[in-house]
């Protein structure tokens, strides 16, 4: 049974610093009709558990641990009976939305999760957050990147946690590695390829200096 990508967007705020946005949040389902894997639990588990429509969630994957990426992953967690994992270098940003309820286990760089016959290979890709990671799938020609790279540039690095040159190594070292066919399904908006983006890179480090 052929993997698939099922995407969901769910909308509510994201808070940090003091300050609160609105935003919608892309929810991507990885996996067949009998198992699958969630990455990011925003705003709405409900919306979330009916997509994945009773099918087995052997894991809720988290790019990073802002409030809009892992608000309902503990809601969500109980409704699939699924584990939550995060990069234990956001646990200082989880906590900030779940106190005293840590993740049910750690991502680590270079591993590989497998769902449906496809791997997941974890990007652990700091700056936008500590602990940010994103999920390749060779298979899929697709890499999950969260808010690390969108179609334009990178993610927000004016924030606590932040390093606007550490995610400029991250995605320079560990996305633009990738194949230039491969499609970035992004945490908000409209996914983009690896080679649309891979030439704008100097742009970016021009802009942020």
């Amino acid at each position: 049974m052929t993997a698939r990508v099922d995407h969901v967007v769910t909308s509510g705020t994201f808070s940090l610093d003091g300050g609160t946005w609105d935003v919608d949040n892309n929810v991507w389902i990885v996996g067949n009709d009998d198992e699958c894997v969630v990455i990011d639990a925003p705003h709405d588990a409900r919306a979330i558990a009916d997509a994945v429509a009773g099918r087995t969630v052997k894991a809720i994957l988290c790019t990073h641990a802002h409030d809009d990426h892992v608000r309902v992953a503990p809601e969500l967690a109980e409704l699939t009976g699924a584990p939550i994992a995060l990069h234990p270098d956001d646990a200082p940003v989880w906590e900030l939305t779940h106190p005293g309820r840590k993740p049910d286990t750690d991502l680590a760089d270079g591993q590989v999760i497998d769902v449906a016959g496809v791997q997941l290979h974890v990007l652990h890709t700091p700056g936008h957050a500590p602990g940010a990671v994103c999920f390749y799938a060779p298979a899929l020609h697709t890499v999950f990147s969260g808010d690390t790279l969108f179609k334009g540039g990178p993610g927000a690095t004016g924030r606590s946690f932040s390093s606007f040159e550490v995610i400029i190594g991250s995605i320079k070292d560990k996305l633009l590695a990738l194949p230039p066919e491969t499609v970035v399904r992004t945490g908000h908006g409209d996914d983009t390829t690896i080679g649309d983006e891979a030439p704008h890179l100097q742009e970016w480090i021009d802009r942020g200096h």
